[in-house]
């Protein structure tokens, strides 16, 4: 098996949404994805750039992703933030996951970031174990918050 890790090009948008699609199933929540092809393209390639991802290839076939953009820390910096990272479930326990994820990882500090942050579930163990053997810090005591679409329109009615 020979992968290639790369940058994604505007014409991976339609399987990269695929692979979120995967996810969304995969993490329980498939009716979460409402971000329409259009919307992806233009936030990754558009005027107003918000994402960028590496993309794990196998004779033309993208495999996996890992997709990630800055973030802001008022107490540490700039930091990069793995919005999602998935390798399609035929490709797993290649070894693909290491090699995304040390992609992102170097980009990180190639870019000169002051640290790296992403969310796991935590029913989600092959995950954590995958993030255990980089000695990650996993934490505890934090909720995540967001409004919707419709709340952000409902309190701006206010």
């Amino acid at each position: 098996m020979s992968i290639n890790i790369r940058v994604a090009v505007k014409e991976d948008c339609v399987r990269l949404l695929e692979l979120v699609n995967e996810l969304a199933v995969y993490e329980k929540a498939p009716e979460e994805v409402t971000v329409t092809l259009d919307e992806f393209i233009d936030a990754g390639f558009g005027k107003t750039k918000v994402w960028e991802a590496f993309i794990a290839e196998e004779d033309g076939f993208i495999a996996g992703f890992a997709i990630y953009y800055t973030r802001y820390s008022t107490w540490k910096g700039r930091r990069l933030y793995l919005e999602d990272f998935i390798v399609t479930e035929a490709y797993r326990g290649k070894g693909i996951g290491k090699l995304l994820f040390e992609a992102v990882i170097k980009e990180a500090g190639e870019k000169g970031f002051k640290g790296m942050s992403w969310q796991v579930l935590d029913w989600n163990q092959p995950a954590i174990n995958f993030y255990n053997k980089y000695n990650a810090q996993l934490e505890a005591g934090w909720l995540n918050a967001a409004f919707s679409t419709e709340k952000l329109a409902e309190l701006q009615n206010t």
